[in-house]
């Protein structure tokens, strides 16, 4: 019996080693990810998840979903009840997003696009980016198609957030949430390589529950 608790106690201590080594291991950030990394932020629920303003170039060129934590009903209820809510942080990497840390970030909250009609709610709020859902590097894409085709991200037994996997240009950038009652096509035709919204929106209009996230046409063309 000595000899099994000894032998589990090492196997314990060296995993934990090994882990600590891999962990310590990571290479350097490459600083060209730094920047200021605009994002949309999206709820279902009192769940608040957030997107970034992804693009074809650097420091951008890594599309991200992650969940934030909520910080109070006040924030909550400005993402729900608004139709457009957008983040500029104080610059920094991406890179630590792709590897799915929590980061702590600050940043002014706009309703609307910050660079384009928003006005500014809040300054220098506090974001933290909790849980890591997805990450692409925008790297060796496919050329632009009819075909679309959508990674399932999945937030529990029958809730999904689809996202769609960018193309070469002309492409856009779409999330949106469903609430699965029948399964769902992850790969579908449409009328043009990149279609209207709505379009888009009634592929999925037989899967279930669905509430509409983002939709980005402009930095793809």
């Amino acid at each position: 019996m000595k000899r099994i608790i000894l032998f589990t106690l090492f196997c314990t201590i060296s995993f934990l080693a090994t882990a600590e080594k891999e962990k310590k291991e990571l290479p350097p950030l490459n600083p060209a990810y730094q920047g200021e990394h605009g994002m949309v932020l999206m709820n279902r629920g009192s769940k608040i998840y957030a997107t970034n303003f992804a693009s074809y170039k650097l420091p951008s060129d890594i599309q991200i979903v992650y969940k934030i934590d909520n910080p109070d009903v006040a924030f909550l209820n400005l993402v729900r009840d608004s139709d457009f809510i957008t983040i500029k942080p104080k610059p920094f990497n991406l890179q630590r997003l792709e590897r799915g840390e929590e980061v702590s970030i600050v940043a002014d909250v706009y309703e609307g696009h910050y660079k384009r009609d928003g006005f500014k709610v809040y300054s220098d709020r506090t974001i933290v980016f909790s849980k890591k859902l997805y990450a692409r590097k925008l790297k060796d894409l496919s050329a632009a198609s009819q075909w679309q085709e959508y990674a399932s991200i999945e937030l529990n037994k029958t809730e999904r957030i689809f996202v769609h996997k960018i193309t070469k240009t002309p492409s856009f950038n779409h999330l949106i949430f469903v609430d699965l009652t029948n399964a769902c096509m992850q790969k579908f035709r449409t009328s043009k390589r990149v279609p209207k919204l709505s379009e888009l929106v009634y592929k999925f209009v037989n899967c279930g529950t669905l509430k509409q996230l983002y939709f980005e046409t402009e930095d793809f063309r």
